[in-house]
C-alpha cells in the first residue's frame, strides 16, 4: 500500500497557526504526545476488560527516547494502534468543524477557542521537521503502517514493518529546538506533564554509581507515579501518606497544618487534595501552588478563574474532566461548571475549618496565627466566606488569649461601650511599641486586641461594617479618657490664655521630622498619667495603612503623619513649666496679647463694613486697610512665637519631655536623639 495527499484542510495556514498561536508554550508537545499514547493503553485495557480484546496485554508501559545523532525523539507505546482507515480518519481530516471559519475567526486568539479538538497531535510540529507514526493495530489482520508528514499539508502513507501492535510517535527535531534532545530536558518535562499519568512512562534506565561514574542498569527509568494519593480512597490512607505526598510535591516547604481530601461526582468530576500551608505575613510567596491536572494530565498552576483568589494560597492538587479547557489545554474556559467547582471547593474548606475548631478548639488556636492570613483573606474577598468563617474566626489580645467575636464583645460590652451605646475595640498593632498605651488601658480596666497581621486593617474595616454600634481604635489613638469617652469632656484647669503660651512653647521646640506634623494641645489627664502623651489620628493612620494596600488610595500615602502632642496639665512637670513661664513671660508677652487683641479689633470691623462688597468691588483703600492689619497681626504673631521660643530654648524641661514623648514613639532621630542624650547627661549631673 502507498498512498499520497493532502490534509483535510483546504487552507495551508494551518501549520503556522498551529505552531504560532494555539500552543503558545512549545514545550507541552511532549504532554500531548504521551497523553496521546497513554490514552491508546487505557483503551486497550478496557477492550480487554469488556472480552473485545482476547489477546496478551503485557507490559503496556509507554516508552520515551532519544537518538541524537539522528535527532529524534520517540514516543513509543502498546496500545491499540491505528489501522491505514483510522489513521485517514483521525489524523489526515483534522477533527473539528468548519475549519476554514475557525483559521479565520481565531488565529490571532487562541484563547478564545473552546473545547477540545484532537489537534493535540499537531503540536508536534511546533519542534518537528518532519513527523513519522509507525503503528499496528490490536485488530487480527492487520499490519505495520507508516504515515509521514514534513510540516505541509502532504503527507504520504505506507505499509511498514511493525510486528508489535500500538504506535511509535518519532519526532525529527528541528534545528532551532534541539533542546529537546537533550536528556535533562526531557527529564524535567515528563517530570512537570506526565508525572501522574495513570500508566507508567519509562525514559531510560534507571543509573547507578560503579567505579566511581555513573552507569546505566537493566531496570526501566520510570519516572511516573500511576496511582497518585487523590485517586485514592481516603479511608485507606494515613497522616504519613497526605504528609509525604505533600513533601514530594514541595519539598522546601513547611510541613502543612492540615488537609482536605476533595472526591465529588456529581454534578461534576473532581478529585484532589488541598493542603493549608504555614502562611505568616506574606500572601504573594505563598501564590500558585495549586496543580490543576485533567484525567491525571497536569494543565496548570494557574489557577485563579477555577478558585477563588483567597483559595491561591492553599496548597496541592485538584483533578478534573470537567473542567472545560482550551484547544492547548492550557487556558481555563468560562463555564457554569467553574463556578460550581468553585463554590464547592470554598464550602469544603470553610465546613473542613468549622470541623477542626468544634473538635479540637486548643489545636485550632495553636495554629491561628498561620491560618489568620488566609482566613481573613478569604472573609474580606467572599462575602460567603465570611458567613462561614465569622463562626471560628478569632481575635487574640496582647495577652494570647483567643475569643470568638461573639465571646470578645460579651466580655467588653459592660467596660467598653462609650456614652452614646458604640461598644469601643481598643487593638494595639505592636506590644512593645505601644507598651504604655497599653498599660494605660488595662489600669483602666479595658481589653486590648493584638491586631499585627498582613490584613488587619483591611479586616478592622470590614468588622466595623458587619458589627451593630461598634467601633475599633487603636490604643494609642488618643489619651485614655477619651478612647472611650464615658461621661461629657471635663474643662481643662488651664486658662486658655495659658494653654495657648504653653502649646506655642513646646510647637517652637519640636524638632523637624520628614513626612510628620504636630498639633499640641493641653488636657487634664491625671497625675499619675505621663506629662506629654503623642496620640495619632485613628482616621488617618489607618488611611494611610489603606493606600498601601488599595488602589485609588496612593494619595493618602503621601500626605504628612499627623501627631497630637498632648500637655498634661495635671503632671508636676508640666505645671512647673507653666508657673517658670508666667513668671518669666509675662511682661514681655502682655503688650504684644494686647496688641494682637486690638487688631483682630480693628480686622472684625472692616471685615464687618465690608461684609455686603464681594471682592473686586473693595476700594483701593479698604484693600490697603486689609494688608495693613493682616501684616501687622501677622508681625505680632512671629514677635510671640520668637518670645516662645527663646523660653523653649532657655527652660531645658521643655525639650527633654518632648523627646521622651518623641523617644516612647520611635521618632527621635539623628541629630535630635544626639542632643537628647547629651541634655539627659547635663540633668543628671545637675
Amino acid at each position: 500500500m502507498n498512498q499520497k495527499g493532502n490534509i483535510g484542510i483546504t487552507t495551508e495556514n494551518i501549520f503556522p497557526v498551529i505552531k504560532k498561536f494555539l500552543y503558545s508554550d512549545h514545550e507541552i508537545f511532549l504532554r500531548e504526545i504521551v497523553s496521546n499514547a497513554v490514552d491508546a493503553t487505557q483503551k486497550l485495557k478496557t477492550l480487554a476488560m469488556k472480552g473485545e480484546f482476547k489477546g496478551e496485554l503485557g507490559d503496556l508501559t509507554v516508552r520515551v527516547s532519544i537518538d541524537k545523532e539522528a535527532g529524534t525523539l520517540t514516543i513509543s507505546d502498546r496500545g491499540i494502534g491505528m489501522t491505514a482507515e483510522e489513521i485517514d480518519r483521525y489524523i489526515n481530516q483534522i477533527a473539528f468543524s468548519g475549519a476554514n471559519d475557525f483559521l479565520e475567526k481565531y488565529k490571532e486568539d487562541a484563547a478564545a477557542i473552546i473545547g477540545h479538538f484532537g489537534l493535540g497531535f499537531y503540536s508536534s510540529f511546533m519542534v518537528a521537521d518532519r513527523v513519522d507514526i509507525l503503528t499496528h493495530s490490536y485488530r487480527e489482520e492487520s499490519h505495520g503502517v507508516k504515515w509521514t508528514c514534513d510540516g505541509s499539508p502532504a503527507f504520504e502513507i505506507s505499509d511498514c514493518e511493525k510486528e508489535d501492535r500500538g504506535t511509535d510517535i518519532v519526532l525529527h527535531i528541528s534545528e532551532d529546538c534541539k533542546e529537546f534532545l537533550e536528556k535533562n530536558k526531557i527529564q524535567e518535562l515528563l517530570r512537570k506533564y506526565c508525572r501522574f499519568l495513570p500508566i507508567e512512562i519509562a525514559f531510560g534506565k534507571k543509573t547507578e554509581w560503579k567505579d566511581g561514574k555513573e552507569v546505566d542498569t537493566d531496570k526501566d527509568n520510570i519516572i511516573n507515579d500511576p496511582n497518585p494519593l487523590w485517586t485514592k480512597q481516603p479511608s485507606s490512607l494515613k497522616d504519613e501518606d497526605y504528609t509525604k505526598f505533600y513533601r514530594d510535591l514541595y519539598p522546601m516547604s513547611d510541613e502543612p497544618l492540615f488537609w482536605i481530601h476533595l472526591n465529588v461526582d456529581y454534578p461534576f468530576h473532581l478529585t484532589g487534595v488541598l493542603y493549608f500551608p504555614r502562611i505568616k505575613n506574606n500572601i504573594d510567596i505563598h501564590r500558585n501552588k495549586i496543580q490543576l491536572y485533567c484525567n491525571q494530565v497536569f494543565v496548570t498552576d494557574q489557577v485563579e478563574n477555577i478558585v477563588p483568589d483567597f483559595l491561591t494560597l492553599l496548597h496541592g492538587v485538584i483533578d478534573s474532566p470537567d473542567i472545560p479547557l482550551n484547544v492547548s489545554r492550557s487556558y481555563l474556559q468560562s463555564d457554569s461548571n467553574v463556578k460550581k467547582i468553585s463554590t464547592y471547593i470554598t464550602k469544603k474548606v470553610a465546613d473542613r475549618l468549622q470541623s477542626i475548631f468544634k473538635s479540637d478548639r486548643k489545636d485550632f488556636e495553636s495554629k491561628w496565627e498561620d491560618l489568620k492570613l488566609f482566613i481573613h483573606y478569604g472573609m474580606l474577598s467572599q462575602e460567603d466566606f465570611y458567613e462561614k468563617a465569622k463562626n471560628f474566626s478569632l481575635f487574640t489580645d496582647v495577652k494570647g488569649a483567643h475569643f470568638t467575636y461573639d465571646e470578645y464583645r460579651d466580655l467588653i460590652k459592660a467596660q467598653q461601650t462609650d456614652k452614646d451605646g458604640n461598644l469601643i475595640y481598643l487593638y494595639a498593632t505592636d506590644k512593645e511599641e505601644q507598651y504604655t498605651y497599653i498599660e494605660a488601658a488595662e489600669a483602666k480596666g479595658y481589653s486590648v486586641l493584638l491586631l499585627d497581621g498582613q490584613l488587619d486593617t483591611a479586616m478592622v474595616g470590614l468588622l466595623e461594617q458587619k458589627f451593630e454600634k461598634s467601633r475599633f481604635t487603636r490604643v494609642d489613638s488618643d489619651v485614655i479618657d477619651r478612647l472611650i469617652v464615658k461621661e461629657e469632656k471635663k474643662d481643662t484647669v488651664v486658662s486658655e490664655a495659658d494653654s495657648r503660651n504653653l502649646s506655642g512653647i513646646f510647637t517652637a521646640e519640636l524638632p523637624k521630622i520628614d513626612k510628620a506634623e504636630f498639633h499640641v494641645e493641653t488636657a487634664a489627664l491625671g497625675e499619675e498619667a505621663s506629662p506629654v502623651m503623642i496620640t495619632q489620628s485613628e482616621y488617618m493612620r489607618r488611611m494611610k495603612d489603606m493606600s498601601k494596600f488599595q488602589q485609588g488610595m496612593s494619595f493618602y500615602g503621601e500626605m504628612p503623619d499627623m501627631y497630637n502632642l498632648v500637655l498634661n496639665a495635671d503632671h508636676k512637670l508640666v505645671k512647673e513649666v507653666l508657673e517658670d513661664m508666667n513668671q518669666n513671660l509675662s511682661e514681655k508677652l502682655q503688650p504684644i496679647e494686647n496688641e494682637i487683641k486690638g487688631l483682630e479689633a480693628r480686622r472684625d470691623a472692616l471685615h464687618a463694613a465690608q461684609k455686603d462688597k464681594k471682592y473686586d468691588e473693595l476700594t483701593d483703600d479698604d484693600k490697603e486697610q486689609n494688608k495693613q492689619v493682616d501684616e501687622a497681626l501677622a508681625a505680632q504673631e512671629d514677635a510671640r512665637k520668637e518670645v516662645w521660643a527663646n523660653y523653649g530654648k532657655q527652660n531645658p524641661i521643655v525639650p527633654q519631655l518632648i523627646d521622651l514623648a518623641l523617644l516612647q514613639n520611635g521618632l527621635l532621630r539623628g541629630e535630635a536623639l544626639s542632643k537628647f542624650i547629651r541634655r539627659s547627661v547635663d540633668l543628671i549631673k545637675g
